[in-house]
């Protein structure tokens, strides 16, 4: 029964990584349909290369530095329990390599190849698993401090902070030392529009997101006795709350109309498994709400060329979900309890703190040493052809 038990959650956990890893084709569509033509295969090369070189700091670097557990053991070592601790690492890896795949977005249209490639390397590698250990391992003791603080650790079932809130306020980060676009925002205070390319794209990458999502939170219990229905319906429930405030809030537009149900996964994560249904659905409509006010604001009044929003979606939505799990989590409002405000508040705080730091380190660095921009006529010329040497939809002469 053992071996079964074993050979199981190795099965449970394993759809789980390829239901994530399949989010990253997502990823790659949504950035696709959202920049304009002339930056379309930088943004399948930038994902698919951004997983690879995730996956190598990940497994030297990372994973080590988040958990204490390194691959340089003998094969019977790696192959206990039916080799879980290795899948368990792939299903871990592919909450890591989405940090470089949300700054991606951010960053589109205008940043250099190689530099990004580089970032991706050190956050995955240093930035991202240091908070990932605090929170998910309990190191320096931090976890420990909180809950002799507030009576209860600061709760993250699926990442709302650890993964998409540190993506989110890294690719600020990102996106703040890179500049905006050229001719973005102009002198004389005109601002220039540049509508996505295909929404069919967008929709593709949207409705991808949406059901690896469900093996993102569902399979965070990590074993099958773990498995809650409860984290299905709240993330369901999210899922349409933040569809229909974004259209509501943004007037049928089909770009926010595709991003409200990723506000709304994005914010359940954290207290996917403890809040009620009706909250998770309060929850999913506020982040759909919030997302389409944010980026209005972000990218008109304060000019921030944060290109498909990943600030607002994963930065904002991401502190929202972290501190909506002490809300609606409390048996006062249907939850399971088990959670404090407090301890959210400081965990979500502590969270961007470090995504921030090692953000502008990591960016900062290397715009300082190589830079980060392309020029300004690379940049008019499209990065497909600057960097790539091939367009989307090259044009072939009949021979």
């Amino acid at each position: 029964m053992e071996t079964f038990q074993a050979g199981t959650d190795v099965l449970f956990i394993l759809i789980g990584a390829v239901m994530v890893l399949a989010m990253h084709a997502g990823f790659a569509f949504l950035e696709v349909g959202t920049v304009r033509s002339k930056n379309q295969v930088n943004a399948l090369v930038k994902i698919m290369t951004d997983f690879a070189v995730s996956t190598i700091a990940y497994f030297f670097l990372g994973y080590s530095l988040a958990y204490g557990i390194d691959f340089f053991a003998g094969a019977e070592t790696l192959t206990e329990k039916n080799g879980y601790e290795l899948v368990k690492f792939f299903f871990l890896l592919t909450f890591a390599a989405a940090i470089p795949a949300i700054v991606s977005g951010g960053i589109a249209e205008r940043a250099r190849f190689y530099p990004q490639v580089a970032a991706s390397f050190l956050i995955v590698g240093f930035v991202y698993p240091f908070f990932e250990g605090i929170t998910w391992n309990g190191n320096l003791g931090i976890q420990g401090w909180i809950e002799d603080a507030f009576g209860v650790g600061f709760h993250d079932f699926a990442g709302s902070i650890v993964v998409h809130a540190v993506g989110g306020w890294i690719g600020l980060s990102a996106v703040l030392m890179l500049g905006s676009r050229h001719g973005r925002y102009r002198k004389d205070g005109v601002i220039a529009a540049h509508p996505p390319s295909s929404i069919p794209f967008l929709a593709l990458g949207s409705w991808v997101l949406t059901v690896g999502w469900f093996g993102f939170n569902v399979m965070s219990a990590q074993t099958v006795e773990a498995v809650s229905g409860l984290v299905a319906l709240n993330s369901l429930m999210a899922m349409v709350g933040g569809v229909l405030a974004a259209l509501v809030a943004g007037r049928n537009d089909p770009g926010f109309v595709h991003n409200g149900p990723l506000a709304g996964l994005v914010a359940v994560c954290a207290g996917s498994d403890i809040m009620h249904p009706l909250g998770a659905l309060v929850v999913g409509a506020g982040a759909g709400a919030l997302f389409v006010w944010t980026f209005t604001l972000t990218q008109n009044r304060w000019k921030i060329d944060d290109v498909l929003g990943v600030w607002p979606l994963h930065g904002l939505c991401g502190v929202w979900g972290g501190i909506a799990a002490g809300i609606f989590g409390h048996q006062a409002l249907g939850g399971l309890g088990g959670v404090s405000l407090g301890a959210q508040v400081v965990g979500t705080l502590l969270g961007v703190a470090i995504a921030l730091l090692g953000g502008f380190v990591v960016y900062g660095v290397l715009k300082a040493a190589v830079g980060l921009k392309l020029t300004q006529e690379e940049e008019y010329q499209g990065a497909d052809l600057s960097i790539h040497k091939i367009s989307a939809s090259p044009d072939y002469k009949r021979e």
